[in-house]
C-alpha cells in the first residue's frame, strides 16, 4: 500500500484552482494507492503538512502551487533521514524549478502527464536555518524583487521581476562583501550577488546554462560594478547566461559558503522569489538530497 499527500494553495491557479485539484487527484490515484488532501490557508502551512507527512512515513508529497508552495514543502521535507519523495504542479507566476525539470508549465499538461514521471536526485539547498531550492540574491536586484507587488506578478508575469531588476541597476549602490568561499576568503566590491542551484532564476533559463538539478554544486555570479558604466559591460553576459569570467563579473562554483558586508550592515536577501532574510547568511549544500518527479526524458 502507498499513500501519498497532495497540498494544495487554493489562491493559486485563479479560479480553476479546484478543477486542477480534481485532476490532481485523480492522475495521483493511478500512481498511489491512497491519496491525502490537504488545503493551506497561510504562510507555512505546507511545510508544516510536509513534516506531519514525513513523521508517518508517507511514500510521497506533492504540492500544487507557485514556487513559494513549492519551497514551503521542500523546507517541511528537508533535514529528514529518510523524506517522502516529492512531486508538484506548478501554477505559480515564475515556476522556476518547472522550467529547470522540464515540466510543462501548463497545469493540465502536468497533471496529465505526472503517471509517467520518474523520480530524480534533487540538491536542495540550505541556508541559516532555512532550506531553498533554486535561487539565492543579495544587493539592489534582491530588494527590487522583494518589492514587486502582487499586482504586478499578475500583469506582466516574469517581466515584472526583470523590471524591478532593471530599475534596481539605475540606483547602482556597491557593496564591500566578505565572502568564505569553501575555505577561502574573498573580498569584492559590486552591486549584486546572484546564487542559483538551476540553470532558472525569475523564469530568465539562460542566467546559469551549466547548472543542473543534480550537479552537487551552487553557482554563483557576483558583478563588480561600481557605476553605471561597469553594469552596462557585464549585462550582455548576464544576458547569454555565464559560464566563467567577464568583464566586471566573476562566476564561482561552490558548496559552502558564508556571505557578509565587511561593514557588517545587513542587506536583504531573496530566497526563491521571497524576502525576509538580511545578510550575514551561511550556505550549505545538501547533494542529492530529495529525489523529484519529473518528466523521463529530463533524467539525462
Amino acid at each position: 500500500m502507498t499513500k501519498v499527500l497532495l497540498i494544495v494553495n487554493p489562491s493559486s491557479g485563479g479560479e480553476k484552482a479546484a478543477e486542477y485539484k480534481k485532476m490532481a487527484q485523480e492522475s495521483l490515484q493511478k500512481m498511489f494507492t491512497e491519496v491525502v488532501t490537504k488545503e493551506t490557508t497561510g504562510d507555512g502551512d505546507a511545510t508544516k503538512f510536509a513534516k506531519t507527512a514525513v513523521q508517518e512515513n508517507m511514500d510521497a508529497v506533492f504540492v500544487m502551487g507557485g514556487d513559494g508552495s513549492v519551497n514551503e514543502t521542500i523546507s517541511g521535507l528537508a533535514g529528514a533521514e529518510q523524506p517522502p519523495k516529492f512531486g508538484f504542479f506548478p501554477l505559480g507566476t515564475v515556476n522556476d524549478l518547472a522550467r529547470a525539470l522540464e515540466i510543462s508549465l501548463d497545469p493540465e499538461q502536468a497533471i496529465q502527464e505526472v503517471v509517467a514521471y520518474q523520480p530524480r536526485p534533487l540538491d536542495v539547498g540550505k541556508i541559516n536555518d532555512s532550506y531553498f531550492m533554486n535561487s539565492v540574491a543579495l544587493g539592489d536586484i534582491s530588494e527590487a524583487v522583494n518589492n514587486v507587488s502582487v499586482e504586478e506578478k499578475t500583469k506582466l508575469g516574469s517581466l515584472a521581476y526583470f523590471v524591478a531588476g532593471a530599475k534596481s541597476f539605475i540606483k547602482n549602490e556597491p557593496h564591500e562583501f566578505q565572502m568564505v568561499i569553501d575555505g577561502q576568503q574573498e573580498i569584492f566590491v559590486g552591486s549584486t550577488v546572484m546564487i542559483g542551484l538551476t540553470n532558472s532564476m525569475g523564469g530568465f533559463e539562460n542566467l546559469f546554462p551549466d547548472a543542473k538539478v543534480d550537479d552537487g554544486k551552487f553557482h554563483m555570479i557576483y558583478l563588480e560594478d561600481q557605476n553605471k558604466l561597469d553594469m552596462i559591460r557585464s549585462a550582455p553576459q548576464l544576458l547569454m547566461g555565464v559560464t566563467e569570467d567577464g568583464a566586471k563579473l566573476s562566476y564561482r562554483t561552490f558548496t559552502e559558503a558564508e556571505i557578509s558586508l565587511t561593514d557588517h550592515q545587513q542587506l536583504p536577501v531573496n530566497v526563491d522569489g521571497d524576502g525576509g532574510l538580511k545578510l550575514p547568511i551561511h550556505l550549505k549544500l545538501l547533494p542529492a538530497h530529495l529525489e523529484v518527479y519529473c518528466p523521463v526524458n529530463d533524467l539525462s
